[in-house]
C-alpha cells in the first residue's frame, strides 16, 4: 500500500516539474463533498438527524424525503433503512451517478430513503459523555452497533415517518449487524418488512480479505501498531491520493488495483472516471477494537461476540465466561439474499455455509463476476440487483 502510494507521489512530482501533470487530470466535485453536499449537488433533499443510544453515542443519520421532481407532501411512503459496511458510511449508497446509486434510485421510484453510520465514523463520532480522544469512547465493536445502535436508529426512523415496519438494506457489516440484532432482538425484528442482504457476512472462516493479517499478530502487538483507538480513518493524505493522484488515467489501474486488492477483482465492472469519488469517500474508520474483533471471527470461525480477554470481562458483559455464539436460525424476518463470484471478503464458501441456516429466504442470487464493492459500485449494478430489489418490495407492497 504504502510503497504504491509513495510511487504515484514521485510520479505526480516528476510530472508537474515536467508539465505533465494536468494531462488526463479530472477531480469529480463530490470527492470533496460531504454527504449532505453530494446530496443536495445532484438535486434531491435531504434531512439531518442525531440519533442517541442508550450506551450514549451519537448517530448522524441522513434522510432523502422524496426524489428528483417529487412533490414535497405526499401520502406516508414505504420506509427503506441503508447500513454501510466496514470502514465505511453512508456515502457508500449515493457516491455513484444518480441512475446507478441506490438511494437515489429508491427516492425517484417513491420511498422514503434513509443512511445510516455506525458509531465511530466520520459522521457519527460523538458521544454524550465520552471524548472521540479517549481509550473508553472506542471500546466496541459489531456487537454494540447490533445491540445499540440498529435498534435507536430504527426506532427514530418509525417513530419519525409513523410507519410500522420497515426494508432494511445492509452491506457487508450492515448484514452482521443485522443478523445479529434480528436473532436477538425479536421485537426490532417484527418492525423489518424484508431483510436485504448484499455480500452478507456472518462466519468468515474462508475470507481471503487483507484483513486476514491481523490474525497472525497478538493482540498487544496490533495495539502497539494500530493504538486501541481509532482504526482506518479519512485524513487529508488520503484525500490528497484521492484527489491528486487518482484522479489522473495515468494512475488508474495503480488505484483500482488497491481497491480491488481489498473486495476481489472485477475491473470492468467499475467506473474508472470515478476514482477519486470512491477513494475519497471509502474510509471513514471504526475502533481498532472492530478490527480485533473481526481477527476473531477469523481465526474461529465463528459468528461469535467478541472475547474481552479475561473471565471477569466476559462474565461483565455476557454473565457467562465466554462470549456467546449468535444463532442465525432464530432470524425470521423475510430475507433476500446477492453474493459475488469474486468476493474475497463474504467468500462463496462462507456463503454456502451460511445459505441453509437462513429461516424465512424468499430470494437468492449469485453473481459469478461480482467482488465486494460491486454491490454498490458496479456499473451494472441497477441490471443484476437494485431492480429486482425494488422489485420485491412492489411485491411486498401488493400483498
Amino acid at each position: 500500500m504504502w510503497q504504491l502510494l509513495a510511487a504515484a507521489c514521485w510520479m505526480l512530482l516528476l510530472g508537474s516539474i515536467y508539465g505533465y501533470d494536468k494531462k488526463g487530470s479530472t477531480t469529480n466535485p463530490e470527492a470533496n463533498m460531504n454527504i449532505s453536499q453530494i446530496i443536495s449537488y445532484w438535486g434531491y433533499p435531504y434531512e439531518v438527524y442525531d440519533v442517541v443510544t442508550k450506551d450514549g453515542y451519537i448517530l448522524g443519520i441522513y434522510r432523502i424525503p422524496h426524489g428528483r421532481g417529487c412533490p414535497k407532501k405526499t401520502d406516508s411512503k414505504p420506509v427503506v433503512y441503508l447500513q454501510h459496511g466496514l470502514i465505511a458510511s453512508a456515502s457508500d449508497w449515493i457516491c455513484n451517478l444518480p441512475n446507478n446509486s441506490l438511494a437515489f434510485l429508491l427516492a425517484d421510484t417513491g420511498y422514503d430513503v434513509w443512511l445510516g453510520n455506525s458509531r465511530g465514523n466520520t459522521w457519527s463520532r460523538e458521544h454524550l459523555t465520552l471524548s472521540p480522544t479517549s481509550t473508553e469512547y472506542w471500546a466496541f465493536s459489531w456487537d454494540e452497533m447490533a445491540k445499540y445502535d440498529l435498534p435507536a436508529t430504527i426506532n427514530f426512523i418509525l417513530e419519525k415517518t409513523g410507519q410500522e415496519q420497515l426494508y432494511y438494506v445492509g452491506h457487508s457489516q450492515g448484514t452482521t449487524i443485522a443478523f445479529i440484532a434480528f436473532s436477538t432482538n425479536p421485537e426490532l425484528a417484527k418492525r423489518i418488512k424484508i431483510f436485504f442482504a448484499l455480500a452478507p457476512v456472518v462466519t468468515v472462516k474462508y475470507t481471503k480479505s487483507p484483513m486476514k493479517i491481523l490474525t497472525t499478530l497478538s493482540r498487544p502487538l496490533v495495539k502497539i501498531l494500530f493504538g486501541d483507538k481509532m482504526f482506518y480513518s479519512h485524513t487529508l493524505f488520503k484525500q490528497y491520493i484521492a484527489t491528486k493522484v487518482c484522479n489522473k488515467k495515468l494512475f488508474h489501474r495503480m488505484c483500482s488495483n488497491f481497491l480491488f486488492t481489498m473486495s476481489g477483482f472485477d475491473p470492468k465492472n467499475l467506473n474508472m472516471s470515478r476514482l477519486d469519488v470512491y477513494l475519497a469517500q471509502n474510509s471513514e474508520g471504526t475502533s481498532v477494537q472492530n478490527m480485533l474483533h473481526w481477527a476473531q471471527a477469523v481465526n474461529s470461525g465463528q459468528f461469535q461476540a467478541f472475547d474481552w480477554g479475561n473471565l471477569y470481562q466476559n462474565m461483565m458483559h455476557f454473565h457467562q465466561l465466554t462470549p456467546p455464539l449468535y444463532n442465525v436460525t432464530k432470524v425470521e424476518v423475510p430475507t433476500a439474499i446477492w453474493s459475488g463470484g469474486q468476493d474475497i471478503v463474504a467468500d462463496p464458501k462462507d456463503i454456502e455455509n451460511l445459505l441453509p441456516k437462513i429461516a424465512n429466504l424468499i430470494y437468492y442470487k449469485r453473481i459469478p463476476h461480482y467482488n465486494h464493492v460491486d454491490f454498490y459500485l458496479g456499473q451494472d449494478a441497477n441490471q443484476e440487483i437494485y431492480q429486482d430489489l425494488i422489485g420485491l418490495m412492489e411485491k411486498c407492497l401488493q400483498n
